[in-house]
């Protein structure tokens, strides 16, 4: 049963990192429409199962009963993040409007200064408004997510970029984001760029944005050796502790610009807005994180992305039964973890702005990951050394 729910949620990761649209835009009728009974009509009549992409459904719906089934607790920053929070609760969408269940997001309290108690609450509430599954993104969430967990055993939770809680109703998934990563690094040097930068979220202490670093350093590294060039790279978490665009974020990523920096791996939700911005001013170029971020700027040649939305919407089909749930979530004490060989990660060939680097070469090098001819290393390294090859300048 694993290997069966290994191979549908490879097939949704690949019709969601294939789609255009400015988030996830699989159609429902491709992620978990085969949930729908003929004939059934969507809860309280608030959405409809035709719906093609996650723009065309409502973010906010009512209920007549002011029950919601299915329930998205944001990360830090907004909802429209346009990357984590969006493409996450894009999944969400997709799949209550092709199973016609009603759903709700909830936004902790106090925004980016919110504590476990606020990410608690917001779960109590969505458990206590009807909620059967409740999607937490972002790691900030483990220890609300374990106190609600263990209080509302009946409700199943789905912690993306989450670490394994050792609890039945949780369904802990994890990326392996060091081969997008990767796979963004060497394209930008095979492009040309030689000087690159790399700007954070989470201060460093975050494993997804850490893997997303150093992958993106091995990449341009390999690609280096290839082109018997050297790159120096800017690298940071300085303003990303909070995922959030800031005045100060935008003045740094001027400053690298202005001093030779020709483009910016933007790897932290809404601190995307900062860095695009900064690089509209300065003639610069952006790599997006989480989702297709071309549509975000022209400003972006590439994005490193992964399933997020497709990945909560195969969770949320496991969930219907006890049975594709425990298949699902596998052993406990383990995240599910999705990478190239699940179609989980990747870039959009469809929309990259790339010159130097094929969608042939690209495909032959996805391939050699997904058979482990070629191995990108997933450690969780924060602050990656300098190669031989490329120059690595920490700036605090």
């Amino acid at each position: 049963m694993k290997k069966i729910l290994a191979l549908l949620l490879a097939l949704v990761m690949v019709m969601s990192l294939a789609a255009c649209g400015s988030s996830d835009t699989t159609s429902t009728t491709a992620a978990a429409g085969e949930t729908q009974a003929a004939g059934e009509t969507a809860a309280a009549g608030e959405t409809e199962a035709a719906a093609q992409s996650a723009d065309d459904i409502a973010d906010e719906m009512t209920s007549s009963d002011g029950k919601y089934q299915i329930a998205f607790v944001t990360d830090v920053g907004s909802l429209k993040d346009k990357s984590f929070n969006q493409g996450t609760y894009d999944g969400v969408k997709l799949y209550a409007a092709a199973a016609g269940k009603s759903y709700k997001y909830y936004q902790p309290a106090n925004g980016n200064e919110a504590t476990d108690d606020d990410r608690y609450n917001a779960m109590k509430l969505a458990a206590d408004n009807g909620a059967e599954v409740v999607v937490c993104a972002g790691f900030l969430q483990e220890a609300a997510l374990r106190k609600a967990a263990e209080e509302f055993t009946d409700v199943k939770f789905v912690f993306i970029d989450g670490s394994p809680l050792n609890l039945a109703n949780v369904a802990s998934i994890a990326f392996q984001e060091e081969q997008c990563g990767y796979l963004a690094g060497y394209a930008a040097v095979m492009d040309g760029y030689t000087k690159l930068g790399f700007s954070g979220g989470g201060g460093g202490t975050n494993a997804a944005c850490n893997r997303y670093g150093y992958g993106f350093v091995q990449g341009a590294d390999a690609a280096a050796k290839e082109l018997g060039v050297q790159v120096e790279m800017n690298y940071s978490w300085l303003y990303g502790s909070s995922f959030s665009a800031s005045n100060e974020l935008q003045t740094m990523a001027a400053g690298w610009y202005q001093n030779g920096t020709e483009v910016i791996f933007a790897c932290g939700g809404s601190m995307f807005q900062s860095i695009s911005a900064a690089a509209s001013a300065e003639d610069g170029k952006v790599i997006g994180v989480d989702v297709d971020q071309s549509y975000e700027s022209p400003t972006v040649i590439t994005s490193a992305m992964k399933g997020i939305g497709a990945a909560a919407q195969q969770a949320l089909t496991a969930a219907e039964s006890e049975e594709t749930w425990t298949a699902f979530v596998g052993d406990v004490s383990t995240a599910v973890t999705l990478g190239a060989a699940e179609g989980a990660v990747g870039l959009p060939t469809d929309t990259w702005s790339l010159e130097g680097w094929t969608v042939e070469e690209y495909e032959a090098m996805l391939a050699q990951i997904v058979d482990g001819t070629l191995t990108v290393d997933g450690s969780d390294v924060p602050e990656p050394a300098s190669t031989d090859n490329v120059t690595v300048n920490i700036v605090k």
